[in-house]
């Protein structure tokens, strides 16, 4: 198939949609009272996260591996996932009866990997390799070719893209108002490139927006090159949507439907995976928040409109909640961490805490960097503030004092290092 295809037929999102009826759930299109009051106007979010796998992923996974045929399908499947798409092969080779083998790197949360095994039983075998799904997926591509075996892509192949296409169907399905904007994730591009291919065929008058963390811009990157380019480095806290390149096709496709990219810092998605759990007990992973964490940056545009957010998935580790609060809060500039170098005067510790910290000011880390020198040794310490305008205070008074520091915020070679 030519990878210069520039949309995807919607017939064929039709069929998908008719192959996926009684194995997906057709998920709500909920509008969200509070997210509408904040940015005045009606936001709806599409669930994906209450997906049979807490994911869209499944529609394209499913979609893909039941247009193949038995001779195909014989010698097994293999994929590649940071976790989202190895769940729908899982859930799709127990429900075929196919044997599968799923690549996903090691640093894919627990909660993933137990759950690849939940739906796949006794199908699938897991093999964690490389720390990205870049890593993960030249190891998977490899296997393939060894041993003949079907690949089964997350995102750059066209079945793939028009099972992810019927999302953007049961929308407009679901909604009688005209839509003035849809956001979505970007990871690998299947998402935006279905949906989006969908909506500019239906409702041509909806913008496409789609969202990438600022710290793995892939697609992004892309469009500004007008060719499809690796990344040399991504952050991957974003693990559902951090991939070093997008697909070919997905980005030839891209090119047609999207109508513009919002790039969210890390520490705002984590504000927002904290506040949409604790506003509208709604547990959403970092990549499943992107739309909602990018509407700030669009307030101006959606006021007074109907617009929708893709809510991609729910596979969150709790295990790294305390992560992701330390993101929030270091991003709204609550919290700060110092390396402090201590006046050699007697009374030194005894005045930072008098006299520099406010009444409200909590250090919530204070370890030695050097075990064998405390009397001289600078301090790591981290300090948690009730609010963000105490800042300049406690710095002003750190200066007047003499307390000579260095900002690990601003260091993120260094925050990285000791944080």
């Amino acid at each position: 198939m030519s990878t210069k295809l520039k949309s995807i037929d919607i017939k064929d999102v039709i069929i998908a949609h008719q192959h996926l009826k009684d194995i997906v759930v057709k998920t709500p299109l909920q509008r969200d009272a509070i997210l509408s009051e904040r940015f005045d106007c009606n936001v709806y979010l599409k669930r994906e996260d209450l997906q049979v796998v807490r994911s869209f992923k499944i529609r394209g996974a499913y979609n893909f591996m039941q247009s193949l045929t038995k001779e195909e399908l014989s010698n097994g499947v293999v994929c590649a996932s940071a976790g989202n798409h190895a769940q729908g092969v899982a859930y799709s080779c127990k429900a075929l009866g196919v044997t599968g083998k799923i690549f996903m790197p090691t640093t894919t949360p627990r909660q993933k990997v137990s759950r690849v095994e939940f739906f796949g039983g006794p199908f699938v075998e897991i093999i964690l390799t490389g720390d990205t799904f870049d890593d993960s997926y030249q190891e998977a591509v490899a296997y393939c070719d060894e041993y003949n075996m079907q690949f089964i892509h997350p995102f750059d192949d066209y079945r793939t893209i028009t099972g992810q296409g019927t999302i953007g169907l049961e929308i407009l399905e679901s909604i009688d108002e005209p839509i003035s904007h849809v956001f979505m994730g970007i990871g690998g591009g299947g998402l935006i490139s279905g949906v989006g291919s969908y909506f500019k065929n239906i409702s041509p008058h909806t913008k496409v927006v789609g969202v990438e963390p600022a710290g793995a811009a892939s697609m992004h990157q892309s469009l500004q090159a007008d060719k499809v380019v690796r990344l040399d480095k991504i952050d991957k806290f974003v693990d559902g949507a951090s991939v070093k390149q997008v697909g070919q096709l997905t980005f030839e496709i891209a090119k047609e439907v999207i109508d513009d990219i919002v790039l969210v810092p890390e520490g705002k998605i984590s504000t927002t995976i904290v506040d949409l759990y604790s506003e509208n007990a709604i547990v959403a992973e970092p990549a499943g928040t992107l739309p909602v964490a990018a509407l700030d940056f669009y307030k101006d545009q959606i006021k007074g409109k109907n617009i929708v957010c893709v809510v991609s998935g729910g596979n969150n580790d709790l295990d790294r909640m305390q992560e992701i609060k330390e993101r929030s809060l270091i991003y709204e500039g609550y919290k700060h961490y110092f390396i402090v170098n201590f006046p050699q005067r007697a009374g030194a510790l005894r005045e930072f805490m008098d006299e520099v910290l406010g009444d409200t000011d909590d250090i919530t880390r204070f370890e030695y960097t050097k075990k064998n020198n405390r009397d001289k040794g600078p301090v790591l310490v981290g300090i948690e503030l009730k609010h963000r305008s105490d800042y300049e205070p406690l710095i002003n008074r750190m200066d007047i004092k003499g307390f000579s520091y260095i900002e690990i915020n601003k260091d993120q070679d260094l925050f990285n290092l000791l944080i």
